[in-house]
């Protein structure tokens, strides 16, 4: 499959994985057979990795999870950069997302706990006793409104401002 049908398969996988091959097929003019081949190469390449839900869990009050952002200054390692801090970053299982950053701090950690002391407690037990950490900002998540281009709760009006020549 050409480089720009390959893209465009990835946006519409991205944007909805439940589509069918046959749909697929449609939307982009080829056939199923190439759709599939391509998806499974891709697979394969670990181009795509999972096949997400997107999960709205403020709409489940049974499960109540504490989300945080942390901003992590830490001193790069030589000859591996901030790769192996990241590394032992990301395996601790609280830990969701890390992110490399430009700017003013260098690591983003996005981390889920039961209780904001549980959270407080991973920043200062586990992650602040790295040693390559030098500080750490703390930010909780108090309400998710988009996520991963998904706005989740939506109210029936539109908003925003009409504007025309």
């Amino acid at each position: 499959m050409e480089r720009e049908k390959t893209r465009e398969l990835l946006r519409i996988l991205e944007e909805n994985s439940r589509r069918s091959a046959e749909t697929i097929a449609t939307m982009l003019d080829t056939t199923v057979e190439d759709i599939q081949e391509t998806i499974t190469k891709l697979e394969k390449e670990k181009v795509i990795i999972k096949y997400p839900a997107i999960v709205n869990w403020q709409k489940i009050n049974e499960d109540d999870l504490v989300t945080a952002m942390i901003d992590v200054k830490v001193t790069p390692k030589r000859d591996v950069g901030f790769d192996d801090v990241a590394e032992r970053i990301y395996r601790f299982p609280e830990v969701q997302s890390v992110y490399l950053m430009s700017g003013a701090y260098d690591l983003s950690v996005v981390i889920e706990g039961k209780t904001m002391r549980q959270v407080a407690r991973f920043v200062s037990e586990k992650l602040s006793a790295l040693d390559s950490v030098i500080s750490t900002t703390t930010h909780f998540i108090l309400k998710k409104y988009k996520h991963d281009g998904v706005i989740l709760e939506q109210s029936g009006d539109d908003k925003r401002m009409v504007v025309s020549p």
